[in-house]
């Protein structure tokens, strides 16, 4: 049986989980891929779509062959498939069990944890530009949303965030962010736990990981911080579409973001898939290498062209265009490629997904068009 971590039950906590379950319903993240689905609109079997994160390489073979083969099976709920994944990751990652939750993706937990750990008595703090997810479940429970510039090389300010907020509930550090790519330092979210008021959580979101040199704070779970970390199978797993995630923290934190629309039941083809992506140890390496082969041959044309753009270590990086992104992605969307999303606070910078190194040479290709006016 899979663990279940519910307090005892009693009037007044069925009532908290309905108020819970009611919020949750409400509220309706944004996840990228509906961003994306909302900038995109129509488009054709062979437009270049770069423009919500995804990894264009899919699930690695083991994976694809799990979800074949578990396909028959389809009709059982077969939770014990969930309890092989934790159990898969905790053996990884040298964690405890109870401290892993699975999730349909990660923004669930997310959603999950703003909902939980802020209100109108506590604030929600995240980077400005970041992920909006998190700001748009803070407006269903009714909390302050600060949103702090990031510093010089483009890090979490965790000093301002800090000064900002001292009723903070709950601080978001994307890392690497979304939408910059860029990392901030294990040191300066480790100041920023130390620091932070006390009965604020942490929540990093470490969905980028992988695809960069930053330094993981699944050491801050593990010395029972008040810290949540979230990953996810979406990039580079490639699993977008087939929505696995977990979220890492101790179970009494847990237990307070399941009561948000946790304890969902996983699809079993994205449960198989994930466990064999995590038991395939040459898959984050080889994907790390292609992602940051193409990205870089990216940023030297850029720099060749004299385009302004800001250095990442994700899938996904930011350019500087000059005028309203809006109108380039736009301009972009005519020439059969789609970019991603400019930010309030950066108005003409328009977000990239990096994708294979064909549709990286038709990004070229269409930006230069559309850069110099000779789109037609």
């Amino acid at each position: 049986m899979s663990r279940i971590r519910l307090a005892p039950f009693s009037r007044r906590s069925f009532l908290h989980l309905s108020a819970a379950a009611s919020a949750a319903a409400v509220f309706q993240p944004f996840t990228e891929a509906q961003h994306a689905a909302r900038n995109r609109g129509p488009f054709s079997k062979d437009a270049v779509l770069i423009d919500a994160n995804e990894n264009p390489l899919g699930p690695t073979q083991s994976a694809r062959d799990a979800v074949a083969a578990i396909i028959p099976q389809g009709g059982r709920y077969s939770d014990n498939l969930t309890d092989e994944l934790t159990g898969t990751f905790a053996q990884n990652e040298g964690l405890n069990p109870d401290y892993i939750q699975a999730f349909p993706g990660s923004t669930g937990p997310l959603v999950g944890s703003v909902l939980a750990f802020t209100s109108p008595r506590k604030s929600y703090v995240t980077a400005d530009p970041g992920f909006e997810a998190g700001m748009r479940a803070a407006s269903t429970s009714s909390a302050r949303v600060v949103k702090v510039p990031l510093t010089k090389d483009y890090a979490h300010d965790v000093k301002a965030m800090l000064a900002a907020a001292p009723d903070a509930g709950m601080f978001y550090v994307c890392n690497p962010n979304n939408p910059t790519g860029t990392l901030t330092s294990h040191s300066d979210i480790e100041y920023l736990v130390e620091k932070k008021p006390k009965g604020s959580v942490v929540v990093v979101d470490e969905a980028y990981i992988h695809l960069s040199d930053a330094a993981s704070t699944l050491d801050l779970v593990k010395a029972g911080k008040d810290v949540v970390v979230l990953r996810t199978f979406s990039k580079v797993y490639g699993m977008a579409g087939l929505r696995c995630g977990f979220a890492i923290a101790r179970p009494e934190l847990l237990e307070r973001v399941n009561a948000y629309g946790g304890l969902t039941f996983m699809p079993i083809t994205a449960v198989v898939a994930a466990t064999a992506s995590l038991n395939n140890a040459g898959l984050v390496p080889e994907r790390k290498r292609i992602n940051a082969a193409v990205r870089e041959e990216t940023f030297q044309w850029l720099q060749r062209n004299a385009y302004s753009y800001i250095p990442s270590q994700a899938n996904h990086f930011m350019i500087d265009t000059k005028r309203p992104g809006k109108d380039v992605r736009e301009a972009m969307k005519k020439q059969n490629v789609f970019i991603g999303r400019s930010w309030p606070i950066w108005p003409t910078y328009v977000r990239v997904t990096v994708g294979t190194q064909d549709e990286m040479q038709h990004f070229q290709s269409a930006f230069q068009k559309v850069m110099t006016g000779s789109a037609v």
